[in-house]
């Protein structure tokens, strides 16, 4: 059964005026619409043709870092999720751009993830840059929970990870909490990704994160993998 029931387009303000709502919908790949994703559960290969790793971008903003990462992984498969309509069109157009084809942006609530991916099925996650939340009456709104968490861990294939970048030390707090008593290891962490790295080979810089290294600001990084 699927958890996301999309709000029917005719609900959105003023929806004609909307040109992203509507080439969202007929747009064809890489975009994928909200039901196109719900029907790759299970068939991830079947939407790319091929048998390979599949690494997800849960927030993929405006496609900098998963038209970055499709093309320099090509043995990868990618799917990017995003749930506002201009920035899956602008994730489509850089994948366009790039050239690659190894590379899908559906538009969905990462908060569903079970709806798309089977059990055990996913390489690795990245989680870049989400919202905080940091006032305590809007701790609910935060994607780091419990229940969230446990979803994704069960997603992964033994030895996937999870590799979350933010420039707010309240998500990385936020995961460590959540860490003990899962079928989790932390394999690195960084602090300043800028000076120190990213705690993995072959990171791409997204356009959020370089503007807190333009003004010398630290991003961290967490890399976690599924036991």
């Amino acid at each position: 059964m699927k958890r996301w029931n999309e709000k029917p387009f005719d609900e959105y303000p003023m929806p004609d005026l909307n040109p992203y709502l509507q080439a969202h919908l007929s747009y064809g790949p890489p975009v994928l619409t909200a039901a196109q994703a719900q029907d790759a559960h299970g068939n991830w290969a079947g939407v790319f043709g091929r048998e390979a790793p599949l690494h997800v971008e849960i927030g993929a903003g405006n496609g900098f870092f998963l038209s970055g990462m499709s093309a320099a992984h090509p043995d990868v498969d990618w799917v990017g999720l995003e749930i506002r309509f201009k920035r899956v069109i602008q994730t489509a157009r850089k994948l366009q751009a790039a050239g690659v084809t190894n590379a899908r942006i559906a538009r969905y609530d990462v908060r569903h993830l079970v709806d798309l991916f089977e059990p055990a099925s996913v390489t690795a996650f990245y989680l870049n840059h989400p919202d905080p939340w940091p006032k305590d009456r809007h701790a609910k709104n935060r994607l780091l929970q419990d229940w969230w968490l446990d979803e994704l861990i069960a997603l992964l294939l033994p030895g996937g990870e999870l590799r979350l970048k933010t420039d707010h030390l309240i998500n990385v707090e936020a995961l460590l909490e959540l860490l003990p008593g899962r079928p989790v290891s932390l394999l690195g962490r960084s602090d300043d990704v800028a000076r120190d790295g990213a705690p993995w080979e072959g990171d791409v810089t997204t356009n959020y994160q370089s503007k807190f290294d333009q003004k010398g600001e630290p991003v961290y990084a967490l890399r976690v993998r599924r036991d």
